[in-house]
């Protein structure tokens, strides 16, 4: 069963994206699409980490964009009259949940 966390962590980054934009944004998707997957650029808060890549690290409050007050921030965007600013903000703010889980299935976080 070790196959299946990274199936989830990387379809949840890479793929549910897509699906999100299909559903909310459908006359323009694939740019929606896109646009919640460079979310994923959140993740550059991992280069301020020592070590920056660590296996058995829950990123949620953790890093800087990864906690609570990042959190806040990301659910703000998603009232922001500019379709791209909250197609951002949702992105991000699956970032945090499938990042979540992952903290979940390795033990680091309560369900």
């Amino acid at each position: 069963m070790d196959w299946v966390q990274p199936i989830l962590h990387y379809g949840g980054h890479w793929l549910v994206p897509f699906a999100m934009a299909w559903v909310i944004w459908r006359e323009r998707w694939k740019v929606a699409g896109l646009v919640i997957a460079s979310a994923n650029l959140i993740d550059l808060d991992h280069v301020l980490a020592d070590p920056i890549f660590d296996p058995n690290r829950c990123s949620i409050g953790f890093h800087l964009l990864h906690g609570w007050e990042a959190a806040i921030l990301f659910i703000l965007m998603l009232g922001v009259p500019k379709w791209w600013v909250r197609a951002f903000g949702l992105g991000a703010l699956w970032h945090l949940a499938v990042d979540y889980g992952d903290c979940v299935m390795m033990g680091l976080a309560p369900l």
